[in-house]
């Protein structure tokens, strides 16, 4: 029964230890460009966002600091000197709140922008915007 506990347990290990891994190596790069939240359109978003470098390429990390009040159809994505760019859109909010993680498509050239959205595709409207440096 011992035996049989302890192959369980090294076949649980050997499954988790490497999405552990690949959570740790996507927050493990410095930061490119970073900022801080602020609400818009009436809805308050807080918290530290940046964009590093992960064994997958450029991803934007929201912080484990991050809220947002909610609103309908909610997405990522950047934007310069107070425009959002559609074609930057990454992806659907994850969560409200929380530490989040959303891969950038080398399609994207992050260096064409200086804020990052929480953007309403349904209203057309910006949610939250940090402007990064």
């Amino acid at each position: 029964m011992k035996l049989i506990n302890l192959i369980r347990t090294v076949t649980l290990l050997a499954i988790t230890l490497p999405l552990v891994m690949l959570s740790i190596q996507a927050h493990a790069g410095d930061a490119i460009v970073k900022g801080t939240f602020e609400g818009a359109s009436n809805h308050v978003t807080t918290g530290g966002v940046s964009v590093v470098e992960t064994a997958d390429g450029l991803a934007v990390v929201l912080g484990a600091d991050f809220s947002f009040d909610g609103a309908p159809d909610p997405k990522v994505g950047f934007g310069k000197s107070g425009k959002y760019d559609i074609k930057s859109q990454l992806d659907k909010l994850q969560s409200n709140s929380g530490e989040q993680t959303y891969l950038i498509p080398s399609s994207v050239d992050v260096s064409k922008y200086n804020e990052i959205y929480i953007w309403c595709e349904a209203y057309s409207v910006p949610l939250g915007v940090a402007k990064v440096k």
